[in-house]
């Protein structure tokens, strides 16, 4: 059964499982099964929602997740608000930011994400928004091979919990057709990928409607892919032995027409899928 954007992550699983090299990580404490450099693809253009289907998979985290991240939230307590519990460990639970001196409390995550994308600290101590630079532009139809938004800032490290995994968004605009280039440095293939081709894709689509253009195609680059040792046989012995079902499509509320709508009222909720069918759910085991 043909499902092309799944078919693109299975591939990837198959292919660490079959050339993957096994790498010591010393963050988890956990042996990963390792390829470096993974393209993937996704058509936002022709809606064919990357939502995995060999396994039972939750879109509406990964959106509030994308959402926070956005309005450059800093607080596992905010993210939670919003229906995403995945900054809870990291938050509270990461020793080595437990021990920080900048950690400022519980659930407080430091300068990540969205706080780098929304307040970067410039040398004299104001911060430049750079969501906001890339929106205005972008509504303009301008496009200076610079609409980068990025979260990577080796100077603030230690002001935050965890290095960004996916780190840097690049928009293209070609005609009225808005393209996407997003670049990730560390990629959890079972557990994490699913929420990172959820956020690409939802990223440009959202992008697109509110600077009105067409959204084009999501390209997702991922350096360093890996399984958890005690990921592989779940992945090897029961998901890659199951077949895709149709790719689903995603309906946003179209009354989404500004980044201050992103900043104030949009919710998980005005997102749905609709077509989506799946396979029973898998519990991987999640590193910290």
């Amino acid at each position: 059964m043909s499902n092309r954007p799944e078919q693109q992550y299975l591939q990837l699983c198959q292919r660490i499982v079959d050339e993957g090299v096994w790498v010591e990580n010393k963050r988890t404490g956990i042996n990963c099964l390792t390829v470096i450099d993974a393209d993937l693809s996704y058509d936002v253009g022709n809606n064919e929602f990357p939502l995995i289907t060999t396994r039972k998979s939750f879109y509406k985290a990964a959106i509030a997740e994308l959402l926070g991240y956005l309005r450059g939230y800093d607080n596992a307590a905010q993210f939670r608000a919003i229906g995403c519990n995945t900054w809870n460990a990291n938050a509270n639970e990461n020793q080595a930011w437990l021990n920080n001196p900048n950690r400022k409390g519980e659930d407080d995550m430091g300068r990540v994400y969205g706080v780098q994308a929304r307040q970067w600290r410039k040398p004299d101590g104001t911060h430049l928004d750079q969501l906001r630079k890339v929106i205005d532009n972008l509504s303009r139809g301008i496009d200076d091979r610079g609409e980068i938004i990025t979260f990577y800032n080796p100077g603030e490290f230690e002001l935050g919990c965890l290095r960004p995994c996916m780190h840097t968004h690049t928009f293209s605009l070609l005609g009225d057709t808005l393209h996407l280039t997003s670049y990730q440095r560390s990629c959890d293939v079972p557990l994490g990928l699913n929420f990172n081709q959820i956020q690409c894709f939802v990223l440009l689509a959202l992008v697109a409607q509110i600077t009105g253009h067409k959204p084009g195609k999501a390209y997702h680059k991922i350096v360093n892919a890996h399984i958890y040792e005690n990921q592989l046989p779940l992945m090897r012995d029961v998901q890659l032995k199951r077949e895709p079902y149709p790719a689903p499509s995603l309906h946003i509320n179209p009354d989404i027409r500004s980044l201050q709508d992103l900043e104030t009222w949009v919710s998980k909720d005005d997102f749905n899928v609709q077509g989506y069918q799946s396979h029973p759910a898998i519990k991987y085991p999640f590193a910290v």
